[in-house]
């Protein structure tokens, strides 16, 4: 399979629909650049470093970020389909409204980061520390998170449907009573606060 290598110059601030399906892309580092449909299938990028830069609509496919640093940065309405995300480190980055299907998190860090609307129906979450982060209306149906640390999470709105949470810790996260009708808490560590709007969200007349 013929691979792209892509060199630095290539990436000036303001690109728009861009194609860089197998290009190697890795060790680079990326300072306020903009991509916008950009194609990066199978892409290499393990090692790569961005701050600032904004993609939108991009399409991740089977895309290799393997122990990639992202600062800063914007991935909105991005699709990660079997993206390899193992050791990669995210920092004040917003993915509002990316799917994600069969990609692998392993390691992964999250810090201050926004993933309002993602899709993460049936994803492998187990262990993940998603302490602090913004999930309003996030799609966790079905979704892994034994075991994974959800403390102070923004839960408003998301969709917990069959999602496998024994061993997770939801204390001091919020969650509507929505959520905490579909949510199956057995097993999960929870404040008193949420424990009691558990208990209300399914009947209990609490005095």
């Amino acid at each position: 399979m013929e691979t792209t290598e892509a060199q630095p110059d290539e990436f000036s601030a303001g690109n728009s629909a861009s194609n860089f399906r197998e290009a190697d892309l890795s060790q680079q580092w990326w300072e306020k650049r903009s991509f916008v449909g950009g194609d990066f299938t199978e892409a290499d990028l393990r090692g790569l470093r961005t701050q600032g830069c904004t993609f939108d609509q991009c399409d991740f496919t089977k895309a290799d970020f393997e122990g990639s640093r992202h600062e800063a940065s914007a991935f909105r309405s991005c699709t990660f389909d079997r993206s390899v995300l193992a050791g990669t480190r995210w920092s004040s980055c917003s993915m509002l409204g990316s799917s994600f299907v069969d990609c692998r998190f392993q390691k992964i860090a999250f810090t201050e980061c926004d993933l309002s609307l993602v899709s993460l129906g049936k994803a492998r979450l187990s262990k993940v520390d998603f302490g602090g982060l913004r999930l309003r209306e996030a799609n966790l149906l079905e979704a892994d998170l034994t075991g994974a640390d959800l403390r102070g999470a923004d839960l408003t709105g998301a969709r917990l449907a069959g999602a496998k949470l024994e061993g997770a810790d939801l204390r001091g996260a919020r969650l509507d009573a929505n959520g905490l009708v579909q949510a199956n808490l057995a097993g999960v560590h929870v404040d008193t606060e949420t424990a009691i709007a558990y208990a209300a969200a399914h009947g209990l007349v609490i005095h």
